[in-house]
């Protein structure tokens, strides 16, 4: 029965899921005991970072460390770890339904190529990502715990406390921090920021990634083997290339602007650089001043965030998947080449267009959010963009402009994140599983392109 729901209608199991957390999530919030004053929020404001958790974005209308109360703050660390758990497991079991749909009704030879989850992994699904999400957040609170109680003096439990916090909403992508002011105060320390970042790019990448590289190196002490899938060798090379490049362009842009890079040495530059890249490609923590950032790096930031990180995991994005098949079909028109070619695989039809279907689908998005911004808000075309940008890729850094925005610019923010978190997932699968083989072929005819 659940089998056949997720076929029939898997969009509206995953968007009905979400949906119903948001509200649960927005009524524990407008709770007096969930705000520091003990007052009742706003159904606008509770709406809004229900949503910013769920969906594991971190843009925030209101100061996460000051305004909530204990309860609150808990409120919001159970939503986005919630959600970040609901996205790699429902973006994995919908992975798993498509993958062997698929391979039933076409008979795919390269099964090995495509199938990185069996079709009855359901359980092994639920258990891994679950194995993984705690391993990984329980690692990085106890670096971070050690860091906060013998380098900054924070007590046991305060420590303990900022270290779990912000592991879980490393790993889970959401950039939810309890400083004002992020993790600008810890610029300076690679205890703090590395792990953070580490977290942030294992969420990023997926829970299929994880789970193959951990498989295949148990193999390779064996074997002496590492055959990774195409899906996990594009992820993994995508993902580190992505990484330098953001560096790179970063340091070039900032190094000598003395609100952000321009004060440090050149380890924290590097540091800092390196730690602003992974950022803005998934999560919304900040080591750097964002309002003192040239226009050029926020347009390159732009790009990261549209692009994203891996599929099934907790970053939002087209993904970095999407991204390198549209690359290899543009590399292979440019050549020439009848097929596109990627890491010696050839690409079915199928992938290019629905990479390409998710590409526009995520530009008009984009586009038509930032015009409806624009005609509410007084705010720049550069601060707007960036905005519904980091929403609709759910990373979460903001220049400062959303609590500044009206209540319609709040809305506008709101169903942005929640279709840029939930759409692409939903999207994907939907399209896979609606393919069918037509049984004729009409006349070809090529209209004039450019």
């Amino acid at each position: 029965m659940l089998r056949s729901l997720f076929v029939v209608h898997p969009a509206r199991v995953v968007v009905l899921g979400f949906a119903v957390v948001v509200v649960l999530g927005t009524l524990l919030l407008m709770l007096p005991a969930a705000a520091e004053d003990g007052r009742s929020t706003s159904v606008l404001t509770a709406l809004f970072m229900s949503t910013s958790a769920v969906c594991v974005t971190g843009l925030a209308v209101v100061d996460t460390g000051t305004y909530w109360s204990g309860f609150g703050e808990g409120v919001i660390l159970g939503l986005f770890q919630v959600g970040g758990f609901g996205i790699m497991t429902m973006a994995s079991l919908l992975a798993l339904l498509v993958s062997g749909r698929l391979r039933l009704r076409m008979q795919l030879t390269a099964q090995a190529e495509t199938k990185s989850l069996g079709i009855g992994d359901v359980r092994r699904v639920l258990v891994g990502v679950a194995g993984t999400t705690l391993a990984v957040e329980l690692a990085v609170s106890v670096v971070l715990t050690l860091r906060f109680r013998h380098t900054y003096g924070s007590g046991y439990g305060e420590a303990a406390y900022l270290g779990y916090f912000h592991a879980v909403s490393a790993f889970n992508n959401a950039g939810f921090g309890l400083h004002a002011d992020s993790l600008t105060r810890y610029a300076q320390d690679p205890w703090v920021t590395l792990p953070i970042a580490v977290a942030v790019i294992l969420g990023g990448i997926g829970f299929p990634v994880l789970l193959e590289m951990l498989r295949y190196r148990n193999r390779a002490r064996t074997t002496g083997r590492r055959n990774w899938t195409l899906h996990t060798r594009l992820t993994v090379i995508t993902t580190v290339l992505l990484l330098i490049a953001g560096t790179v362009l970063t340091c070039l842009m900032e190094w000598t602007n003395s609100r952000t890079l321009g004060p440090h040495d050149t380890a924290g530059k590097l540091l800092n650089a390196f730690f602003y890249s992974a950022m803005s490609r998934t999560a919304g923590f900040n080591s750097i001043d964002m309002g003192a950032l040239h226009s050029s790096t926020l347009v390159m930031t732009c790009v990261l965030m549209f692009i994203g990180g891996g599929s099934a995991g907790t970053a939002g994005g087209i993904k970095v998947t999407t991204f390198a098949v549209l690359a290899a079909a543009m590399l292979a028109e440019v050549r020439g080449e009848p097929h596109s070619v990627i890491l010696g695989r050839r690409l079915g039809p199928h992938v290019l267009r629905q990479a390409l279907t998710v590409a526009l689908l995520g530009v008009g998005l984009v586009m038509a959010a930032t015009l409806a911004l624009l005609s509410v808000s007084r705010a720049s075309l550069d601060a707007v963009l960036f905005e519904v940008v980091s929403a609709f890729a759910t990373v979460g850094l903001s220049t400062g402009i959303t609590p500044d925005l009206p209540a319609v610019g709040q809305l506008i923010l709101i169903g942005l994140m929640f279709v840029g978190r939930i759409g692409p997932i939903t999207l994907v699968s939907a399209l896979a599983l609606r393919e069918r083989t037509r049984r004729y072929q009409l006349p070809e005819e090529r209209p004039v392109i450019g």
